[in-house]
């Protein structure tokens, strides 16, 4: 291809997407700045387009034949690879496995796409879609990548339905995206989380200055959006907030002057001028209460699932005192069990052992007048904090207790619920599958 030729394929290609990005804005304009973050930049390579989260990578020809002969479909690749960025599709996979996360994300995208009524990228929804959307739906109200990547390895579709998925929902291009860990410099993925981090941030303001004129399928996108800005912190740091001050057996290095200890001994011989102390200020869990929603909505595997995560993190021995009382309250409509837990290695065990009581409604009040009653009994005294997971749709109490109250959801499509403004509210995500290990960070939100 001559230079005169390839420059006026590349013209022409900038000026597709252009048009396609100016009609996606008159109907979105909150999408503004995310529709415009984007380059241009032609590579004959590619299938019809593709982004890295900087700039779209686009082969000319198949562009001119898509604009020519659907706009619609034109229109709406240029959103889906917008979305793919907007939710930092391309840097969130961890170590999932890739093929499926590409799946995963591409569902995730159509599904936004295909249920807004917009007249610029409105379609008919294919009945093979409409079964997945169904299915989907059942487990998800809110179709996040990473929900549909759990609920499709759960499937355990075999290498043809799978091949035949990602058919139905292939868009664009997916050769940019980071590969595998270490192919890509770790700074160059964290610099374009933070990007469109950014972005993602300043598209919710702008979708929240004009939420009165925003309608169904708009408020849905705002969803998505908020589901990837929550703030990420780790569950183990976390967990530290329940702790209490109190002195134990232990070397206090920070407290003792190495000089004058080394001063007696040269001067006396064999006896230094100070000692160090032999107790030291520290600051660990204690006393602390795990209460568990057993109702019919919370499925006794996600339960055993949130507690041997829970135990995993408090097994850390730096984390505790050597003496401990752990409650673990299992309730529903009424407290069924109270477990109490004096050592870490109990706390395991139980955790390994761990039977489901219960299967009523949900009132979470129960576990707070029972609380209560322990400690006006002296069974708890110094008690920190509460942890109650839950699937968040019960009677919450009314009143705040003196102790720091979280409720936690282990759910990936988690929307907002009726949490009382006094309480902490965390949604545990499984980000990381690897054998038989699963890591958990939280996404932390204070109400």
């Amino acid at each position: 291809m001559s230079r005169e030729l390839s420059e006026a394929w590349d013209s022409i290609g900038r000026e597709i997407l252009g048009t396609a990005r100016n009609e996606l804005y008159l109907n979105m304009r909150f999408l503004d700045l995310a529709l415009c973050s984007l380059q241009y930049r032609m590579y004959t390579e590619v299938r019809t387009a593709g982004t890295d989260g900087y700039a779209v990578y686009f082969e000319p020809y198949g562009l001119s034949e898509l604009f020519e002969r659907d706009r619609i479909s034109l229109n709406r690749l240029y959103l889906h690879m917008v979305l793919h960025c907007l939710f930092r599709h391309l840097t969130r996979r961890g170590a999932r496995r890739e093929e499926l996360w590409h799946l995963s994300c591409d569902i995730a995208a159509e599904a936004m796409i295909d249920g807004m009524g917009k007249r610029s990228v409105r379609r008919a929804v294919p009945p093979e879609r409409a079964l997945i959307y169904k299915r989907l739906s059942e487990r998800l109200s809110v179709f996040t990548a990473e929900g549909i990547y759990h609920i499709l390895h759960e499937w355990e579709l075999t290498k043809e339905q799978a091949g035949q998925l990602s058919e139905l929902f292939l868009v664009d291009d997916h050769t940019f995206w980071p590969g595998e860990e270490g192919e890509q410099p770790p700074e160059a993925v964290s610099e374009l989380e933070r990007r469109w981090q950014d972005i993602a941030d300043k598209t919710e303001t702008e979708a929240e200055t004009f939420g009165r004129e925003r309608d169904g399928e708009e408020g849905g996108l705002l969803e998505q959006v908020k589901l990837q800005n929550r703030r990420r912190q780790d569950y183990r740091a976390f967990l530290r907030k329940f702790s209490v001050w109190r002195e134990e057996m232990h070397i206090d290095e920070d407290s003792f002057d190495q000089g004058f200890y080394s001063y007696g001994l040269r001067l006396y011989g064999n006896l230094p001028l100070i000692e160090p102390q032999e107790f030291k200020e520290t600051k660990r869990i204690q006393e602390f209460v795990i209460a568990v929603d057993t109702s019919m909505s919370c499925s006794g595997e996600l339960v055993r699932t949130f507690l041997s995560e829970t135990c995993g993190i408090l097994f850390q021995t730096e984390s505790f005192f050597k003496k401990v009382r752990i409650h673990v309250i299992q309730c529903d409509e009424q407290v069924q069990a109270d477990t109490v837990i004096t050592s870490l290695s109990e706390l395991s065990d139980f955790a390994g052992q761990f039977e489901v009581k219960g299967g009523g409604g949900t009132d979470f009040r129960p576990v707070f007048a029972y609380v209560e009653d322990l400690r006006e009994r002296g069974e708890l005294k110094r008690l920190k904090g509460l942890l109650y997971f839950t699937d968040g749709r019960g009677i919450f109490p009314a009143k705040r207790p003196d102790y720091d109250v979280a409720f936690l959801f282990m759910k990936e499509d988690y929307t907002d619920a009726s949490v009382p403004a006094w309480a902490m509210r965390l949604i545990l995500t499984e980000t990381e599958l690897a054998g038989e290990e699963k890591r958990l960070d939280a996404d932390i939100r204070f109400i």
